[in-house]
């Protein structure tokens, strides 16, 4: 796939978006990306820019997981710094990034005794053993690595080694597992479309590894899940390069400029931005680009989501590209 970094670059945030709303959060992929074209990301005043925030932190974990995993592999000290990313300067900041936790945690109903938990995690003095075991498991090999991945994942949630986090960490593991095992090139392969729409038996199938033993079922469901997600991915994939193709001739012929396909790359990378992130981005002088911005708007392909008003520069939306990552009509 040509320029996948670029191509994909908005698949990823939509992953991290759909693994962080099975931990409660209601921000979309359009509002995260308003959010981080406004540029102002220390902004925390509403539950959306906090939830924005997180989704962000998830990225750069991701991204950093991916640059470090040929270095160390699947290791606890890969899994451990992700974790200090995803927490940096978010909610749960303050239950030690990083480290492993110190406190019991069990999931149920808040105010009840632990007695009534529906789960009951292993004791924190616990923690570093089984996560030593969790990582030689990792590491070894398998007879199918997409079902050690399967238990991989439960693995790590069974231990939930962090004071937060641990849902989104365990998701972060999943594309880098895979690669890991030579099953990917990159951590491309997105999961969390599948498991938040079956968010209900997701959390049942993991629960019943632990009290029931049902590993069967777990992984039964995980497999369905790579299957459905495969497919879903692949089917979003194709219409990003036919989209990429339809607009690279489209552009070149109608701006007439050398720099269209450098132009198109941009739109594709940042679907949602100021305009004035694109005239600055010094891919091509300033009065190039702003002519290049009015005519795709003319022409279409560009919208404006908000205009600019004084200081504020107009944020841009490129709407087609939008609507296949979301998988559905959103502009």
């Amino acid at each position: 796939m040509p320029n996948a970094d670029v191509l994909l670059a908005t698949f990823v945030t939509q992953e991290v978006v759909l693994s962080s709303r099975i931990e409660g959060t209601q921000v979309t992929l359009t509002e995260v990306l308003e959010y981080e074209a406004q540029g102002d990301l220390l902004d925390e005043s509403t539950e959306k820019k906090k939830d924005a925030r997180e989704v962000l932190n998830y990225r750069r974990a991701l991204s950093a997981g991916a640059e470090k995993l040929p270095e160390r592999g699947l290791s606890q000290w890969l899994v451990r710094g992700m974790h200090e990313v995803l927490m940096q300067g978010v909610r749960g900041r303050d239950k030690g990034p990083g480290q492993y936790r110190s406190i019991p945690v069990h999931i149920g109903i808040e105010g009840r005794p632990i007695e009534e938990a529906r789960f009951t995690a292993c004791a924190p003095e616990h923690v570093p053993s089984a996560m030593a075991t969790w990582e030689a498991y990792a590491l070894g090999s398998a007879p199918d690595p997409i079902v050690q991945a399967a238990i991989v994942h439960a693995e790590f949630e069974a231990i939930h080694p962090f004071a937060d986090g641990n849902g989104r960490a365990g998701r972060l593991i999943i594309p880098l597992f895979l690669v890991a095992k030579g099953l990917l090139m990159r951590p491309n392969f997105y999961i969390s479309g599948y498991l938040e729409a079956h968010r209900e038996e997701y959390c049942a199938r993991l629960e019943a590894t632990s009290r029931e033993g049902d590993w069967t079922g777990w992984s039964a469901f995980f497999l369905r899940a790579v299957e459905a997600q495969a497919k879903e991915n692949i089917n979003k994939v194709q219409k990003i390069l036919h989209l990429y193709e339809h607009y690279k001739a489209r552009i070149a012929e109608t701006t007439k400029s050398a720099h269209a396909v450098h132009a198109l790359d941009w739109f594709f990378g940042e679907p949602i931005f100021r305009s004035t992130d694109f005239t600055q981005s010094g891919i091509m002088a300033p009065h190039t680009a702003s002519r290049i911005l009015k005519i795709m708007r003319e022409d279409g392909m560009l919208r404006i989501l908000r205009p600019g008003q004084g200081r504020r520069s107009a944020i841009i939306v490129f709407p087609e590209f939008f609507n296949i990552t979301e998988g559905r009509q959103i502009f």
